[in-house]
């Protein structure tokens, strides 16, 4: 195959996601001579299908420290430097009509394409050129320019940008091209791990697989990490939005904490028991919790007959029990059910201002591809658009 002559540009943007898009339409809005490539026929593909089809865009509680880095500073001086309502005032010129749902979680009351259609004539605006549904198959560096080679097509620039993610969603095309290519320059890469991911059972904890598709409002811990929300038991184990956010801090073996009872004060099922002692601590879990979950969680506890028959200590264990049950995972769904990636292209190589390679001149990373990784509600996608400015900046 003989290749054309090389095409030339300022910069080349590896992948038409949410963080490549957006670097790329900003880049070229400020005059720089911009390609993105990607090896999907379409770009934004993980946009479309986000937030039930509706893509929850950012998240207007933004801050640093609802994110997971070995560097917990590193996000600081992006996400100050575009923040949500940067993005919103985006989304507003282009008449997307939105609204807030829980936590700060702002979504399209439209579909999710409205958003890939707006990076998208945000592209055009700065003369972007687009190749898409051809994989790149090699990237050189020499004389202080960067060769990317797409299918018959070479081209070349002086800056390249790494935005391809991670393997999170491998039916979408997702793949580990982004740290293979930041090892190739040098870069040290953050142990990858599936995040914002359910979690699978097994040992003494299968039978809770029975009551798949009941869900309850809860406080689910994993580390030092606590978030009320809720969890759903599914035919594999656990999930919702509670233990996807504690996913993301889970480390195999160790043990996950449900409060399954967040509401209620210290000593309440004594005072149950003064007020119906004659009834059974199924039908009391039964007020608070669905029926299903209700009475396997009694059975577990195995307090047989009347409260009004049990003493105190006993009804203080149980309580201590519903506040923090243990469930020992012995997995996650992994990365086909995985929402983002954690870990990645190591922040100690990169500039926190710029998103360059301290010791690559011309290379750049951002969005899930860096060793960044945000709760789930709209953090990720903030990170995408605040790292992919930061970059644009620089080009």
């Amino acid at each position: 195959m003989t290749l054309r002559p090389p095409f030339q540009y300022d910069a080349i943007i590896l992948g038409a996601g949410a963080a490549g898009l957006f670097c790329a339409a900003i880049a070229g809005q400020r005059g720089r001579r911009v390609l993105l490539v990607d090896h999907a026929d379409r770009p934004g593909k993980k946009i479309l299908i986000s937030g039930g089809g509706r893509c929850n865009f950012t998240n207007v509680h933004t801050a640093p420290d609802r994110f997971l880095s070995s560097n917990p500073h590193f996000a600081k001086s992006a996400l100050a430097r575009y923040t949500p309502r940067d993005f919103i005032d985006l989304v507003d010129i282009h008449g997307i009509s939105w609204h807030e749902k829980t936590l700060g979680q702002l979504f399209c009351d439209g579909s999710a394409r409205a958003i890939v259609e707006m990076l998208l004539g945000e592209c055009e605006r700065g003369g972007v050129d687009l190749w898409l549904a051809n994989p790149v198959t090699a990237v050189d560096h020499a004389d202080a320019r960067y060769r990317v080679t797409v299918g018959d097509r070479e081209a070349s620039a002086p800056a390249l940008v790494i935005s391809t993610g991670g393997p999170s969603i491998p039916r979408m095309g997702a793949t580990g091209f982004a740290y293979d290519l930041a090892r190739r320059f040098g870069l040290k890469v953050v142990e990858p791990r599936p995040a914002l991911v359910p979690l699978t059972l097994g040992g003494d904890d299968v039978l809770f697989r029975d009551l798949s598709g009941v869900a309850a409002p809860v406080i689910a811990r994993a580390g030092k990490a606590a978030f009320r929300e809720a969890a759903l038991f599914t035919h594999r184990g656990l999930s919702g939005p509670a233990i996807l956010q504690v996913s993301s801090y889970w480390r195999h073996g160790e043990p996950v904490g449900i409060d399954f009872i967040p509401d209620r004060t210290k000593g309440w099922l004594r005072e149950a028991k003064r007020a119906q002692p004659r009834t059974s601590l199924r039908r009391v879990l039964g007020n608070h919790l669905p029926d299903r979950l209700a009475e396997t969680l009694a059975e577990r506890i195995a307090l047989a007959g009347d409260i009004g028959n049990l003493p105190d200590r006993q009804l203080a264990a149980a309580e201590a029990r519903l506040s923090d049950w243990r469930f020992t995972p012995n997995g996650t769904e992994g990365y086909a059910k995985a929402e983002v990636t954690a870990g990645g292209i190591g922040t100690a190589a990169l500039s926190s201002q710029t998103m360059q390679a301290k010791t690559v001149p011309g290379l750049y990373a951002v969005g899930e591809a860096v060793d960044v990784t945000g709760w789930l509600g709209g953090y990720n996608f903030q990170w995408a658009w605040a790292s992919g400015w930061a970059a644009a900046q620089d080009l």
